[in-house]
């Protein structure tokens, strides 16, 4: 069967219709504009996490190749910002009360209310987890996760191109046919081609399942 191509001024509409339906993000806060399939988010928010929403919105639209993110960030007005020093505390908290990250092993940055976590744990769900807790903090201009995965299990190389194809195949959200694993000592690389980037993610984040991943190079392009 052959795929829809889908017009600048639909994907435009739909992304437009997803940021309504999506309620951490006003319409009238993001502008969006479309070409080519590149999809460009201008306007401003007052919170780093309805940017984050509004692109996971515009992602999630059938017909997106990629994703321009240009909203800024302005709390309102006359509201008193946290300082650098007060959302490091509460950031170091966080991850403190948080049963699924190691929180012993990071260390926090935190510059003009963006926040970067370094150190390293034994796998990507906690690292992921990490960037999670901190994205909704009050004073949170950005967040960037530098947190490295360093698994304490040898990777098995018999088998693992197996494990992550099962899993693939084991998924509802993703098309196995159309994607390839290939692995390159602990590094795991993904190419293909795939119809959304919730699809994208969902085979990225099954390569990292694997017992042993220390990389996974996602190279697969979106093709819809």
């Amino acid at each position: 069967m052959t795929a829809e191509l889908r017009t600048d001024e639909q994907v435009q509409r739909d992304v437009m219709a997803e940021l309504r339906w999506d309620a951490r993000v006003q319409p009238n806060e993001v502008a969006v504009a479309v070409k080519g399939g590149i999809v460009s988010l201008a306007g401003s928010v007052d919170h780093f996490v309805k940017r984050w929403a509004a692109e996971r919105a515009a992602q999630r639209v059938r017909g997106v190749v990629a994703v321009a993110n240009d909203i800024e960030i302005r709390p309102p007005s006359g509201s008193a910002e946290p300082s650098d020093p007060e959302i490091a505390t509460t950031t170091a908290q966080v991850l403190a009360w948080n049963a699924l990250v190691p929180a012993d092993q990071l260390q926090i940055t935190v510059s003009a209310g963006r926040v970067t976590l370094r150190g390293e744990v034994e796998w990507e769900y906690e690292r992921r987890e990490a960037e999670h807790a901190v994205r909704g903090l009050a004073g949170v201009r950005g967040v960037t996760n530098s947190i490295a995965v360093r698994p304490r299990q040898r990777i098995q190389p018999e088998d693992l191109e197996r494990r992550i194809a099962q899993a693939l195949l084991r998924s509802a959200e993703t098309d196995a046919e159309r994607i390839m694993v290939e692995q390159d000592g602990d590094r795991v690389i993904l190419r293909g081609a795939v119809r959304s980037w919730p699809e994208r993610r969902d085979a990225e984040r099954a390569a990292w399942s694997a017992p042993g991943v220390r990389t996974v190079e996602n190279d697969i392009r979106i093709a819809p």
